[in-house]
């Protein structure tokens, strides 16, 4: 019969009073050690596929995805910053210069990053809520968040910025009244945005 070891992680392995049979001793050892080692996916879904029945305290890195998670017994849950992970952006919308509108994942919230334009680099619409892009599910709060986030010009320093449990993510500029053309936004930016995914 096997010894399990001293820290109560049921982990077997051979004593020298067992029946000779290394294949089974090596499994047993494998097979107990494996589970709470940092295991390596290439993605959520290649781990989902592996593991059908995740234990409270298993921790994988996702290749993909750029990030560590541990399963809490519930859920898995983020621990490291993700990598950057481009937004896909709406038809008629663009990364305003180098800025590179993306998101990451961290400690179970999510971050936002970038600016977005309008293609062409003309102006954004005023007064009324325009949808910028789709967001992931992986991404998708519980409930709506709203958030003032900074524009272009001093005529229009700020704009709301709505993330909403569809994965809608919608702006609001708020009405030019007197600006000139020239000192409307073409721009606004998502830096600064944070919200819980629970």
């Amino acid at each position: 019969m096997p010894g399990v070891d001293d820290l109560d992680q049921n982990i077997q392995f051979p004593l020298l009073s067992d029946p000779p049979n290394i294949e089974s001793a090596m499994s047993n050892l494998v097979d107990g050690v494996v589970p709470r080692l940092n295991l390596r996916f290439a993605d959520a879904n290649a781990r989902a596929a592996t593991i059908t029945s995740p234990v409270a305290g298993m921790e994988c890195f996702l290749i993909a995805e750029k990030r560590k998670e541990i399963y809490d017994g519930t859920a898995w849950v983020t621990i490291t910053p993700g990598g950057w992970v481009p937004l896909s952006l709406d038809s008629g919308y663009a990364p305003y210069s180098t800025s590179n509108p993306a998101y990451r994942i961290v400690n179970n919230s999510v971050e936002l990053r970038g600016k977005i334009q309008r293609s062409g680099f003309v102006s954004m619409v005023h007064a009324t809520a325009f949808r910028l892009a789709s967001l992931p599910n992986a991404i998708r709060p519980a409930s709506e968040r709203t958030f003032i986030v900074a524009t272009e010009w001093a005529a229009d320093l700020f704009g709301w910025l709505t993330v909403q449990p569809n994965g809608n993510l919608t702006a609001v500029l708020p009405p030019t009244g007197t600006a000139p053309v020239a000192a409307v936004a073409r721009w606004i930016a998502l830096d600064g945005v944070s919200y819980p995914l629970s």
